[in-house]
This record gives C-alpha cells, structure tokens and sequence, in this order.
C-alpha cells in the first residue's frame, strides 16, 4: 500500500456535486492499493498512520499524532499512487491493485481503523469521479509505502 497523507485544517471530497465526506483538522489519507498487498500491509499502514506525530505539540514541535489532537481521517481511494512513470510519457498502472480487490482492502482499512481507534473516519467513493478540498496545513505531507520504498 502507499499513502499520500496531509496534515489539513480541513478537507473534503465531492462527488456530483454533493459532500460525501467531510472532515475538520486531522489527515486526508490519499490510498492505493496494491496487487500483492495483504492484510499485513493495511494493518501497518493503518497503524502507522493514525499514530504520525506530525502535529505540533506546544512547544512547536511536531511531536503528536491525530489521536493525540482529537484529529479526523479522511481516506480517499487513488489507484494513481502506482503510476509507473519510469519508462515513456504515459504511467503504467501494473502494479494497482485490479478495483475489485483494492476495493476490499480499502475497506477493510477503513474498517480496522474504525473498529481499533476512537476517530471520526470520513471517505469517498470508490471509483468515482471525486474531487478533494483540502487545507493543508502547515503545509505538511507525508509518503508512505507498506514495502518501505521510501
């Protein structure tokens, strides 16, 4: 799994018009999938993101997570995070999960973090066409993959 995650004041995600997640300070949670990602991968990352210190505890220093914050989560499904761009102009999306199985697993993201932490978890629309407002805050974004590539 890989993770674009940004610290927002606020964020949401429209779809045809309409706010179908919405979300206060916390993180958006950009997620892809993908196809040989397990149960292990959406535990780590599930884990590791609810518990980034990447807000600011009083001393300035980003030192406290979106627990700790009383933060807010919103996860929004992008397949585009496994955009192969190394060869050519066009990106290849061979290693993305095929839909229905990403699907499942972020899902069952969603509903690990639900079921383990105290924190209000907003998403979109699995495979619509989506468009995100989001305040970055600081502006303070973080990459994260299950295999440790970066």
């Amino acid at each position: 799994m890989r993770a674009v995650i940004q610290r927002v004041n606020q964020s949401c995600v429209i779809v045809d018009n309409k706010i179908v997640g919405s979300i206060n300070k916390g993180l958006t949670v950009l997620l892809g999938v993908d196809k040989n990602d397990t149960s292990k991968d959406l535990e780590y990352m599930a884990e590791k993101i609810v518990n980034l210190r990447i807000f600011e505890d009083a001393s300035g220093k980003m030192n406290l997570s979106a627990l700790d914050v009383g933060g807010e989560l919103l996860v929004v499904s992008q397949f585009t995070l496994f955009g192969d761009c190394r060869k050519g102009k066009r990106p290849s999306f061979t290693n993305a999960a095929p839909p229905d199985y990403a699907d499942r697993l972020y899902k069952e993201f969603v509903k690990y973090i639900k079921g383990k932490y105290p924190i209000k978890v907003e998403t979109g629309i699995f495979q619509a066409e989506m468009q995100l407002e989001i305040h970055n805050d600081g502006p303070v974004t973080i990459l994260l993959d299950s295999n440790k590539l970066f």
